[in-house]
């Protein structure tokens, strides 16, 4: 790892290395950090035992000039583990966004992520109570759908065949038998 990298990880600032260029991170509100706490519970619940562990504010060094802090991830690979963060790249990565790092989140994060191959990235919006998930097809990471709660006045103004087709899981690509539900993810989100 770069001495840069280093030395700027002894202080107490929090912040991440993008393709060389800091940017400092804010502290999460209570809704990121209820998103969060119920994501990386829902994971952990359902890997216990199984090879793959999830970790939420671990530095992941991707290489000498990217050292990034996903909100959530899962690393299927043990040897990348080191007990001062993962030296790899994580398998399935989840970021929530706020109005200050959405921007980050859908750009700079997303080629990295790209880039260094991320098997699933997750961006989460607490405020909108919606999940982007993009999964890795042809080495790059594509769209494979949008889930939204709907708030009461709007599932009412669905059809009945508008309501059997909403989502109300995502479908972990890791494995072939977890799912996590919308409702566990957004639990006593404000």
């Amino acid at each position: 790892m770069s001495e840069f990298a280093y030395s700027y990880s002894q202080d107490d600032e929090e912040y991440e290395l993008i393709n060389g260029q800091v940017y400092m991170m804010a502290r999460p509100n209570t809704n990121h950090m209820t998103v969060e706490t119920n994501i990386v519970t829902t994971f952990k619940n359902y890997l216990k035992g199984k090879s793959c562990r999830p970790f939420n504010e671990t530095d992941v060094f991707l290489s000498d000039d990217t050292n990034v802090v996903p909100d959530v991830m899962i690393v299927c690979e043990p040897e990348i583990i080191k007990s001062d963060g993962i030296y790899g790249t994580p398998d399935l990565i989840v970021e929530i966004a706020s109005p200050s790092t959405a921007r980050r989140d859908r750009m700079e994060k997303f080629a990295v992520y790209e880039k260094y191959g991320v098997k699933e990235y997750w961006i989460v919006s607490p405020q909108e109570k919606r999940v982007e998930v993009y999964i890795r097809k042809d080495n790059k990471l594509v769209l494979d759908d949008v889930y939204s709660v709907y708030r009461d006045f709007e599932w009412k103004h669905l059809t009945e065949e508008q309501k059997s087709k909403v989502k109300q899981a995502i479908k972990v690509s890791l494995y072939d038998d977890f799912s996590v539900k919308l409702e566990d993810i957004f639990e006593d989100v404000t």
